[in-house]
C-alpha cells in the first residue's frame, strides 16, 4: 500500500496544533503550533468573574497559519498524498449562531461581543443555571443527568447557553441555535455549517449535552421549556443523531482547500474532544487509565458492554457509548484545575516582577520560578503535619461536580515559605487525582495502568513522582508530545479506508510510552494518612461552602 498522510488538528486552550502523520504507520512528519492572537491578549475575559470566551477568529486564522507551515515542513511528495484531515478541540466549548450556523462574533455587529463568542470549557460564569438543571433533573419524570455522573456542570454546552441568552438581549433575539467548537470546525471546512445538519459529535453530545438514545437524544422539549422559556424552539433547531469520530463529514470545501494548500479530494471526519483523542493517541484499552495532564485533567477509559452493564458511575463526567473508541463505553472524569494551579502561584509570586521595565528580564524570571520551586520541594521531606491544601481553585469537576468550591491552604506558619506551599499545591492535584481513581475502583472499574500525556507530564518530573506516590501506582507517559493531534490523526487513518478499526490504527500508528515513574512505598505510606487529611478538610470546606450560599439566599 502506497503512503497516505493525514493532518491532525489540535485546539487546545492557548494554541492550536497541526501535525502531519504517516496513516500507515504513525510517523509524525512535522508539527506546527500557532498561540491564539486575541486570546494571548487578555481579551473578552475576566478572570474574576470566571468569564473564559474565545473569538472564532482566533481559530479561523489559527487553522490557515499552521495548515501553511506544516505544509511548508513537508515534501511535495507527501502534501499530494495527504489524504483526510481530522479535529479535536477543547469542550465544552459552544457559541450561539444564526441560522446559517454562523457563530454570532462573526457578524459585524457582535465583533467585539464576549457573548457571541465560544464560551470555553473553563468559563464558570453558568453556576446557577447549572444549579437550576440539576434541581430540574431530580424532579424530571425522566433523570437527563443519569448518563453524566447524576450531575450536570457549569463547564457544559446548556448550562453556558441558558446563561449567555439570559445575560445578552441582543445576542437572544440573534441566536437560531448552538454549536460545539469540534463540530464546527469540521461543518466550516467542507461548506455546511446549517445547524440541523451539522453531523455533530457522539463524544460532545453525550458527554457534555445529555445525549443519550435511551430517551431519543438531546433532553425534551418540554424539560428544557420549563428550564426556561428562552430555550423554546432550541431542541428542534438541533439534532437527533451523533457520529464517532471514524465517520466522514465530508470533503474540504473548495474555498478550503484553496485557503489551506490541501486537495478538495481531502477527506474531513467528525470531530471529537481533545482529551479522548488524546487518550486514543495514548493507546488507550480496557483497563487503562488515560490522564490528560494540563491546565486541567482528564481522565478517560473504554469499557467493554458486558462489564460496565448497567452500572451507573455517581459524580463523574458521564459514561457514553462510543465516546471514545466506537463499541466500548467511554468514561470521562477529570479536575477542573491542574497546572492551573501551578501557573496561579507563579502568578503570585512574580507580580513585583511585573513594575520591572525590562520586560524581557522579567519573562526570564516568570519562566524560572516553576522549576525553581519544583527542584526546592523535591528536596523536603514527606511529613504527616506538612502545609495541605485542596485543589479546586477552579471548582470541581469530579467526583461530584461543584464549581462554586474554593480552594484552600492549610497549616500555614510564619516558617512557611514558597517551596512548601508549591509542595502542597502538587499534592493537592495529586489528591484530586486519587479521589478520581478511587471513585471508579469503588464502582468496580478495573484499572491495571495508569498512562498520562500532555504538557504537565512531559515537564515535571517532581509533579509526576508525587502523583504515582499519591496514588500508589506505576505511571507511565506517553511517547508523543502531540498526542491529542496523533489521535485525531488515527480517527482520520480509519475515515479515509487505511485502517478497519480504530484499535488496528491504535497497534499500527501508537508511539508507545518513554518513560515510567514507580511509587516510593514509604512516602506513599505517609501519603496515604495525608490523603485522609485532605479529604477531612474537603468537607469542611464544603460545609462552609453551603453555609455561605444558604446566607446569602
Amino acid at each position: 500500500m502506497r503512503n497516505q498522510y493525514v493532518i491532525g488538528i489540535d485546539y487546545g486552550s492557548d494554541s492550536v496544533r497541526a501535525m502531519v502523520v504517516n496513516a500507515l504507520n504513525g510517523e509524525e512528519i512535522a508539527i506546527s503550533e500557532k498561540k491564539y492572537t486575541r486570546w494571548n491578549k487578555g481579551l473578552y475575559c475576566d478572570p474574576l468573574k470566571n468569564r473564559y470566551r474565545q473569538h472564532p477568529l482566533d481559530y479561523i486564522e489559527g487553522l490557515e497559519e499552521v495548515v501553511r507551515d506544516v505544509l511548508d515542513k513537508c515534501d511535495k511528495n507527501i502534501i499530494e498524498n495527504i489524504t483526510g484531515l481530522g479535529f479535536d478541540t477543547t469542550g465544552s466549548t459552544p457559541a450561539l449562531v444564526d441560522n446559517e450556523g454562523l457563530p454570532l462574533a462573526l457578524r459585524e455587529e457582535f465583533l467585539e461581543n464576549p457573548n457571541g463568542m465560544f464560551v470555553l470549557w473553563k468559563d464558570h460564569t453558568a453556576i446557577k443555571e447549572a444549579e437550576e438543571i440539576n434541581d430540574l433533573a431530580q424532579k424530571w419524570k425522566i433523570d437527563y443527568t443519569k448518563y453524566v455522573g447524576g450531575i450536570y456542570s457549569s463547564e457544559w454546552v446548556w448550562a453556558k447557553m441558558l446563561h449567555v441568552l439570559r445575560d445578552d438581549d441582543s445576542i437572544r433575539e440573534e441566536a437560531f441555535s448552538w454549536v460545539e467548537h469540534c463540530d464546527w470546525m469540521p461543518a466550516l471546512v467542507t461548506g455546511n455549517t446549517k445547524p440541523q445538519e451539522i453531523k455533530r459529535s457522539r463524544c460532545a453530545a453525550g458527554h457534555k449535552a445529555m445525549w443519550h438514545e435511551e430517551w431519543g437524544g438531546l433532553p425534551s422539549s418540554d424539560f428544557l421549556e420549563t428550564l426556561d422559556p428562552l430555550l423554546i424552539g432550541f431542541r428542534e433547531r438541533l439534532y437527533n443523531d451523533t457520529f464517532t469520530s471514524d465517520t466522514i463529514v465530508g470533503n474540504l470545501s473548495s474555498e478550503w482547500a484553496d485557503r489551506l494548500g490541501l486537495s478538495p479530494n481531502v477527506k474531513v471526519g467528525v470531530g471529537i474532544l481533545d482529551a479522548h483523542a488524546g487518550a486514543v493517541g495514548g493507546e488507550v484499552k480496557p483497563g487503562s487509565l488515560l490522564r490528560v495532564i494540563g491546565t486541567s485533567t482528564c481522565d478517560i477509559m473504554v469499557v467493554p458492554y458486558n462489564e460496565i452493564n448497567n452500572n451507573l458511575i455517581p459524580g463523574i463526567c458521564g459514561q457514553v457509548d462510543g465516546s471514545v473508541i466506537p463499541n466500548f463505553v467511554g468514561l470521562e472524569a477529570g479536575q477542573s484545575a491542574f497546572g492551573d494551579i501551578y501557573a496561579w502561584f507563579r502568578r503570585v509570586l512574580a507580580w513585583p516582577l511585573s513594575l520591572m521595565e525590562d520586560k524581557n528580564q522579567q519573562k526570564r524570571l516568570e519562566d524560572d520560578i516553576i522549576a525553581q520551586l519544583s527542584e526546592e520541594a523535591a528536596k523536603l521531606p514527606v511529613s504527616k503535619n506538612d502545609v495541605i491544601a485542596t485543589d479546586w481553585l477552579n471548582g470541581r469537576r469530579s467526583p461530584d461536580a461543584d464549581q462554586s468550591l474554593k480552594g484552600t491552604i492549610s497549616g500555614l506558619t510564619l516558617g512557611t515559605n514558597a517551596p512548601m506551599i508549591f509542595k502542597a499545591l502538587v499534592e493537592a492535584t495529586a489528591f484530586g487525582s486519587k479521589a478520581i481513581v478511587d471513585r471508579l475502583i469503588e464502582n468496580d472499574i478495573g484499572i491495571n495502568e495508569i498512562i498520562t500525556l500532555g504538557g504537565v507530564s512531559k515537564k515535571s518530573d517532581f509533579v509526576m513522582q508525587t502523583l504515582s506516590n499519591v496514588i500508589n501506582i506505576p505511571i507511565k507517559v506517553a511517547k508523543s508530545n502531540e498526542t491529542c493531534a496523533l489521535g485525531s490523526a488515527i480517527f482520520t487513518s480509519v475515515v479515509i479506508g487505511v485502517h478497519n478499526t480504530v484499535q488496528e490504527a491504535q497497534k499500527a500508528m501508537g508511539s508507545g510510552m518513554e518513560k515510567v515513574y514507580l511509587p516510593d512505598s514509604e512516602k506513599a505510606s505517609t501519603y496515604a494518612y495525608k490523603y485522609k487529611k485532605y479529604l477531612e478538610l474537603g468537607v469542611s470546606k464544603v460545609s462552609e461552602t453551603r453555609a455561605c450560599q444558604d446566607s446569602i439566599i
